[in-house]
């Protein structure tokens, strides 16, 4: 029995509606968001509702969606960090993206986790984090 006809004979209902909706089968770029980092996963293969859009993996796909979500808990963790650690030595956006570059723009998007900072600026600022002098002397070169 091909895919279809079997979709057809033996078909799915959305849990989440619970009004008798009939889920498609089908694959589908599954955008979300985690903690205010968006991210999405191309072309996941399963049962998707028409209505509110739940979806049930296929099997496999579930694991591709678990690896962005937690790609994304990454980006959350690191963005949260940066700006933490940027309040902690009492400097500004503006302030921050004169002395480390970028401008005001780059660490309003990296603490937001719409863009990541190169890893040479990671490192700096966790440095930073645990020798906070060390920033006088960075405004001073």
């Amino acid at each position: 029995m091909s895919e279809t006809n079997f979709v057809t004979r033996n078909p799915r209902y959305c849990l989440q509606c619970d009004d008798g909706t009939v889920l498609v089968h089908e694959k589908r770029d599954i955008p979300n968001e985690f903690r205010g980092v968006k991210y999405h996963v191309p072309a996941v293969s399963g049962w998707h509702c028409p209505k509110c859009g739940e979806y049930e993996f296929d099997p496999g796909e579930g694991k591709r969606h678990s690896e962005a979500l937690q790609e994304a808990g990454q980006i959350a963790a690191q963005a949260r960090e940066i700006h933490a650690i940027r309040k902690k030595l009492g400097l500004k956006q503006a302030e921050a993206g004169k002395l480390f570059g970028g401008g005001a723009a780059a660490f309003s998007e990296y603490e937001h986790g719409k863009t990541q900072p190169h890893k040479s600026m990671v490192l700096l600022f966790k440095l930073l984090d645990r020798h906070p002098e060390m920033l006088r002397e960075l405004e001073g070169a």
